[in-house]
């Protein structure tokens, strides 16, 4: 089931866009921006405020690829500054070899190519802004929000 909605920050001066039009997909989004509005570490963030080009595998065209996340944190070395997407554990994986291509192996196996070239252009993106990218699931935000 998926879950979407509109996002309410408490703390509206740390949110890098819209404060109005803050969409979450997914309760993983909602809960990932709780975290980042209520923590004083994270001095500012966005929700899918900027967007890196990346050319799909599937058609082989430039699409736009809207990051889920951009945070500014104070950490103990300093200022760090990252890109995340949150999905799914099983989009950040291979589908496992089937001898019957179904449709829905089809769809499993091109939406992860399609995530490996987004991320691989974030990759490159971030590095070539001084930033991080990482993409946390739901194994990473459980033990964050449990």
């Amino acid at each position: 089931m998926s879950y979407r909605g509109i996002f309410t920050p408490k703390h509206p001066s740390k949110y890098l866009g819209n404060v109005q039009n803050v969409v979450y997909r997914s309760l993983w989004e909602r809960h990932f921006m709780k975290y980042c509005d209520e923590t004083p570490g994270v001095l500012r963030w966005a929700s899918e405020e900027f967007f890196i080009p990346y050319v799909s595998p599937v058609d082989g065209q430039i699409h736009r690829y809207f990051p889920d996340f951009m945070l500014e944190v104070q950490s103990n070395t300093g200022l760090k500054r990252f890109v995340i997407e949150v999905k799914p554990k099983y989009q950040t994986e291979l589908p496992a070899t089937q001898k019957r291509k179904t449709k829905r192996y089809l769809t499993e196996v091109a939406t992860f190519a399609v995530n490996q070239a987004k991320w691989q252009a974030a990759k490159e993106f971030c590095q070539k802004q001084g930033m991080n990218f990482l993409v946390l699931t739901e194994e990473h935000l459980f033990k964050t929000f449990k």
